[in-house]
């Protein structure tokens, strides 16, 4: 049966795949961080890290209980079935580094520059981000719940299975990314950039009055 009062199915959205952090018998740690370094099956609690040369360190296994990283450079670095909590840094450099399995909650990040990034099952919970740089990264499996980011930048990003739930955001880009299963409902963002890539995004009612005049302006059409 057809016509204009019929309802289509709606599309199914696969949500995020994301298994528990799971962490035994670890060894209570001091500082001993270092470009290259191998960390594993450690916890390392209130430590500072600010400005160290980190590039290139893994971490496996390990919980990092309020550690600051400001400042230093942890580029190439991986974190692999990792639980993080209370991250600060104003200005953390990680980028090109490596995120698998890892559960972070309310970190306190200024410049987060993690473009070309890998993650894949990572949840973050609550915590605010004034900027966070993930553009050409590739994100697999990822929550963001609760948290404040003033400005996210997914430029030229491919997410799938990305959900963003009761955040809070500023501005997001979203020019040229390449999104699959990307679910902003229940986000409260302020502005759009890169309106033509929204191709893959799942919102709800709300959100499509909010972007009607933006996708008007993109598509050329004059509402009076």
């Amino acid at each position: 049966m057809s016509g204009s009062g019929t309802r289509r199915p709606k599309a199914a959205v696969t949500a995020p795949r994301l298994s528990p952090v799971r962490l035994e018998d670890l060894e209570d740690r001091s500082l001993d961080f270092r470009r290259g370094g191998r960390h594993e099956g450690a916890r390392y609690s209130r430590l500072d890290a600010d400005g160290l040369e980190l590039s290139g360190a893994d971490f496996s296994e390990c919980e990092l209980q309020g550690v600051s990283f400001n400042e230093a450079q942890l580029r190439g670095a991986g974190f692999r079935d990792t639980v993080i909590t209370e991250l600060y840094a104003p200005v953390f450099r990680a980028a090109r580094s490596t995120w698998r399995d890892v559960e972070m909650s309310n970190p306190r990040l200024g410049s987060a520059e993690l473009y070309e990034s890998g993650w894949q099952s990572v949840r973050i919970e609550g915590g605010k981000l004034d900027y966070l740089n993930l553009r050409g990264a590739k994100l697999t499996d990822v929550v963001i719940a609760d948290c404040i980011i003033n400005e996210l930048d997914l430029g030229s990003a491919a997410a799938t299975r990305v959900a963003l739930k009761g955040c809070t955001i500023g501005a997001l880009d979203l020019t040229g990314a390449k999104l699959k299963d990307f679910d902003l409902r229940g986000a409260d963002f302020r502005s759009v950039s890169g309106i033509g890539n929204l191709a893959g995004v799942v919102i709800d009612e709300y959100q499509l009055g909010l972007l009607a005049p933006l996708l008007a302006a993109h598509l050329g059409v004059t509402v009076q």
